[in-house]
């Protein structure tokens, strides 16, 4: 990818399908689940907390699942993955990795590590995860990869 072609920076990858589907499965859920509860007249007030909780869960669960992105900007990458945040510079990536069957990039760094970034994953859109792939690779190029700056 030449210079030119380089997304603007700061950029966001993230599987936007695969968060829209979560979301609102998980939404959808909860509606279903909280008017249930309410409209059932056999249950007493706890067994209808204990629903409405049990539909906040599964969402809370469904939400953390759609959380994953990553974020480059000019000092370097920001990766969210379901629990964890890691910020890199620029030098830290050596490659960034989507080979066929991986279920989401992988970032090679100067530590000898690799760090899955979840951000870019080819479920749903799988042409959209290997042109988010290439982006970010081409941006890490672009902006001195551990690899030419070490």
């Amino acid at each position: 990818m030449a210079t030119g072609q380089l997304p603007s920076l700061p950029v966001t990858f993230r599987p936007t399908r695969t968060r829209a589907v979560l979301l609102s499965v998980g939404a959808l859920m909860f509606v279903v689940i909280t008017v249930v509860a309410l409209t059932l007249e056999r249950l007493g007030p706890g067994e209808r907390a204990s629903f409405v909780f049990t539909a906040a869960l599964f969402f809370g669960v469904l939400a953390l699942l759609s959380r994953p992105k990553v974020v480059a900007d000019d000092t370097g990458v920001t990766v969210v993955n379901l629990t964890r945040t890691r910020r890199l510079a620029w030098a830290e990536i050596l490659r960034v990795n989507l080979r066929t069957g991986d279920p989401w990039v992988f970032l090679d760094l100067s530590d000898g590590t690799s760090l899955p970034a979840l951000g870019i994953q080819p479920g749903i859109a799988k042409e959209k995860a290997i042109r988010d792939a290439r982006s970010l690779r081409a941006l890490a190029d672009a902006h001195g990869s551990g690899a030419e700056s070490a």
